[in-house]
This record gives C-alpha cells, structure tokens and sequence, in this order.
C-alpha cells in the first residue's frame, strides 16, 4: 500500500513539474515571439526614422530616443525584480512583455548590420545549442551550482571586459569576449534550466507557479538573446 501511494505521489509531482515546465517554455518562446515581431515591425515601417537613421554608406544614427530603447531593457530587468516579489500576476505578465518588445526594438541596431539570411541561420543555430543544454540541465543528475556560480562570475567579468573595450574598440578583444559569451551563456542555459526545475514545488498554488514560470523563462531568455547575439557577430553575414 505505501509502494503504491509512493507511485502516485511521484506521478503527481512529475505531471505538475512536466506542466510548470511546458509554462516557463511557453513563456519563453512568447517572449522571443514578440520580441521578433517588434525588431520586425521596427525594421519594416516608418517607425523606424523615430529611432535610427542609415546613411548610404550603411552607417546608423541613432537618436535620443534610440538611446533611451537601448538602455530601457537593462531598466526593465530591475523593475522586474521588484514587480515579481510586490506586484500582481497581471503586472509580472505586463512587465515580461513590456520587456520583451522593448528587447525587439533594442536590437533593431545590431539587426540592421546583418543579412536576414544570416539571422535566420544564426537564430536557427542558437536555438539548437539552447536546447540541446537545457535539455541536458533538466536531466542531468549531476548538481551544476558550482558550474553556475562559476559561469555567473563569467558574466562580471564580460561585463566589466565590455564596457573597457568601449574605450579601446579592439577587434581582438571583441572576438575574445563573444567567444566567451557563447561558451558562458551556453552553460548557463543548463544551469538555469536545473535551477527552475528545482524550485518548482507540488504544494505551490497556481499563482506561484505562474510567477515562477515567468521568472524562469526570462532567465532562458535572456540565455537565448545572449548566446544569439555573440553567434552573430562571430558567424553573421554583414551586410
């Protein structure tokens, strides 16, 4: 009789925790979704001579608008945080795709650089390597806390490597650091995927496991933007 109650308890979990995961993937591709239509509808429209402008030689202008956009994500991540813990449902799902379609309008820049071949192809590429991770993340025995502290320090340091190259604008330095990108970001997709999996909780109402859902996907988001991101500008084709 306990074998059999013991059974039944381990298929509740794994239904819950197969459901709370189809939400943080849902989530996830929502998230890129509108992110895309956004670069998209930026690229394609007028709405883009708010933003940016291209002169012939290719090069882009961009305004005080433009600016306020491009920063506006980093912004939005710390308002996230605090809507997440103080806000309601309603305001978390909001904030995540506010944030996602201002992500869209960020990258319009970066976008305009490259063929749409090669985004696509880069794209197509990212989400292979994502997957193939945070499918070893979610099955993997293996604890891989260490690996992400150590992965999470990586980040810092691309960070602070980042803003030093601003000032130098060495090529070499650029290629090194979106090497590194890939290779941090690709295991951080693993790790990211472990720690969501770990944090789900049978007993959490709909609401929590909602919040955590969104909470967990822009984690993979933002793993996916990045490993994207450093593959284009290692592989993408310029225009």
């Amino acid at each position: 009789m306990f074998e059999t109650a013991k059974t039944q308890s381990r298929a509740m979990v794994d239904e819950g925790l197969r459901d709370y995961m189809l939400k943080v993937y849902n989530f996830m591709a929502g998230g890129l979704a509108v992110t895309a239509l956004a670069a998209y509808i930026c690229l394609n429209t007028p709405l883009i001579r708010m933003f940016f402008s291209v002169n012939a030689n290719g090069q882009v202008t961009m305004s005080v608008l433009s600016w306020i956009i491009l920063f506006a994500p980093l912004a939005m991540v710390f308002a996230f945080g605090w809507v997440l813990s103080r806000g309601t449902i309603q305001q978390v799902q909001m904030v995540f795709w506010g944030f996602s379609a201002i992500m869209g309008l960020s990258l319009t820049p970066v976008l305009l650089g490259y063929t749409g071949a090669s985004v696509a192809r880069i794209f197509l590429i990212t989400a292979a390597m994502f997957g193939s991770m945070s499918i070893y993340g979610y099955t993997t025995k293996r604890d891989l806390t260490s690996m992400g502290s150590f992965m999470i320090m990586g980040v810092w340091g691309i960070v602070i490597a980042s803003l030093v190259n601003l000032f130098l604008q060495s090529p070499g330095l650029s290629y090194a650091l979106s090497v590194l990108t890939v290779i941090v970001f690709t295991a951080l997709t693993a790790y990211d995927t472990q720690k969501i999996r770990q944090i789900y909780g049978m007993a959490d109402d709909g609401e929590t496991i909602t919040r955590k859902a969104i909470a967990g996907a822009l984690s993979l988001y933002m793993d996916f933007i990045n490993m994207f991101l450093a593959l284009l500008r290692l592989f993408g084709d310029r225009r």
